[in-house]
């Protein structure tokens, strides 16, 4: 039985297992990728089905642990119960430069700890009373957020009116951002949400907070990138190199006074298209900034992205790009040397957030490695119209995939390598199967550019060639 023929009718076999209502729904998630197909053949951004186990996350998690949190000169209240706070504690590793407690807080949470009586009476004036105390103990910080939690939507407290009157009286920038975890299908709102906040916070009006910027026709900005791991240094390293200046990076290791030059910019450069595509679109309709999207997983796609961004500008950019390659591609060439007889032919199953689900496919296949399926937790239509310039024909193709569906996907494709998140890693590791932590990492990084390259493939190969797997085999292998 050829690949595309076994997984059409692996999708039936799992869609059996459903009522015939919820295998109506889920079918419409599930697909084998025909070349030429301009979408995936996907539904997505649609309501989970209840029950199934999905490992989505909420608005609150988009907003406050993605696009927000990592801005780490200001300080962000999850205005709410503690539980949302702490969980949002645990967040990624968004590596910052800065002093925690003084000038840096990205490592900080600070919670209005809803309790039952806040609940029933209201939290504006717990709200007012924390500002207090976090300019009182905190006087460095350049600005606030207050991330709402749900029951902040469900008892209609007025952060826009509390944050109003603070601001005027501290004289600093504080953002109500009305994130809600039930708003929306999935976290992906949240960054939207987000995004509208940056517009209307942030960007309207910054005109007058940046007197004595100078501009550079080289002036672009990295939006989109969290510095998981230190990957936005490893990606501006490249950009400075050729010759460009990077005058902002959002958000990690990015500060509001970044955001807010972002306007100057004669680029924006766009990482995680998922959460940021809407602010690039808005400054562009509204600066005249064009945006384009870049990949630097892999050499493959860095050398396509540096000439891709170089293209934007003069010769001058263009020569450095082209000096960066050179001067980089050895070194990718001498991992490609060590690691692809270690990793050839492999084959990986990838299922994560952002952009992931394509831009790592180009690094896998640097080092001789095959994608046998792929999805997203969140994705959009327009994130798998991308997806298909990355992956072949027959490959497996999920949307917004249940914890039942994934296991029997793995079961059958036999993947040497699953690439999903914390929730999915222990689950695959006790089947004995190898895994790596495509959310952030697994404590490793950075991935991007030609420096994470290197990490990139050590990880790899460290996952799939341990000595574990002797102890332990896959369902397929006893």
């Amino acid at each position: 039985m050829d690949t595309k023929t076994r997984n059409k009718a692996l999708i039936e076999e799992v869609l059996s297992a459903y009522p015939e209502k919820s295998a109506k729904k889920r079918s419409k998630h599930l697909s084998v990728h025909e070349e030429g197909n301009s979408d995936c053949g996907v539904k997505s951004n649609i309501k989970s089905l209840p029950g199934v186990m999905t490992i989505r996350g909420c608005a609150y998690a988009g907003s406050k642990g993605v696009v927000w949190g990592p801005i780490k000169d200001m300080i962000h209240i999850s205005h709410g119960p503690v539980g949302c706070g702490q969980y949002s504690w645990a967040s990624r590793r968004n590596y910052f430069i800065g002093v925690t407690g003084v000038n840096a807080f990205g490592t900080m949470q600070f919670t209005s700890d809803f309790q039952e009586k806040d609940i029933v009476f209201g939290g504006d004036k717990k709200l007012d009373k924390l500002m207090d105390e976090v300019e009182t103990l905190f006087p460095l910080n350049n600005g606030l957020s207050v991330q709402s939690e749900c029951p902040i939507g469900l008892i209609g407290d007025d952060i826009e009116a509390v944050s109003k009157k603070k601001a005027k009286a501290i004289g600093k920038t504080i953002v109500p951002v009305r994130c809600e975890g039930f708003r929306g299908v999935s976290q992906s709102l949240g960054h939207h949400i987000a995004n509208d906040a940056v517009r209307d916070y942030v960007l309207e009006g910054s005109e007058g907070k940046t007197k004595g910027f100078e501009s550079t026709p080289y002036d672009v900005a990295v939006i989109g990138d969290y510095n998981i791991g230190g990957d936005a240094w490893a990606s501006r390293i490249l950009l400075e190199e050729m010759g460009l200046r990077v005058i902002a990076q959002w958000s990690g290791d990015g500060t509001l006074k970044e955001m807010e030059a972002t306007p100057k910019a004669k680029l924006n450069l766009i990482h995680c298209y998922r959460s940021m595509n809407y602010i690039s679109r808005y400054m562009e309709e509204k600066y005249n900034i064009p945006w384009l999207e870049y990949n630097f997983f892999g050499p493959t796609k860095i050398a396509e992205s540096l000439r891709a961004i170089a293209a934007q500008f003069d010769d001058k950019i263009k020569e450095g790009a082209e000096r960066v390659i050179a001067k980089y591609q050895p070194m990718a060439d001498a991992v490609i040397a060590k690691y692809k007889s270690r990793l050839e032919a492999k084959t990986v199953m990838l299922y994560v957030g952002g952009l992931r689900p394509r831009h790592v496919v180009g690094a896998y296949e640097d080092l001789g490695m095959e994608i046998v399926g792929t999805g997203y937790e969140f994705g959009h239509n327009d994130d798998y119209q991308r997806t298909t310039h990355y992956v072949k024909d027959s490959t497996l193709i999920y949307d917004d995939v249940t914890a039942y569906e994934l296991e029997k996907f793995v079961e059958t494709v036999k993947p040497d390598l699953v690439g999903s998140g914390i929730k999915e890693k222990y689950v695959f590791q006790k089947m004995g199967i190898p895994f790596r932590q495509m959310h952030s990492w697994d404590y490793s990084g950075p991935y991007h550019g030609y420096d994470g390259f290197a990490i990139f493939a050590r990880d790899m190969d460290m996952a799939i060639n341990s000595p574990v797997w002797s102890k332990t085999k896959a369902p397929w292998k006893k």
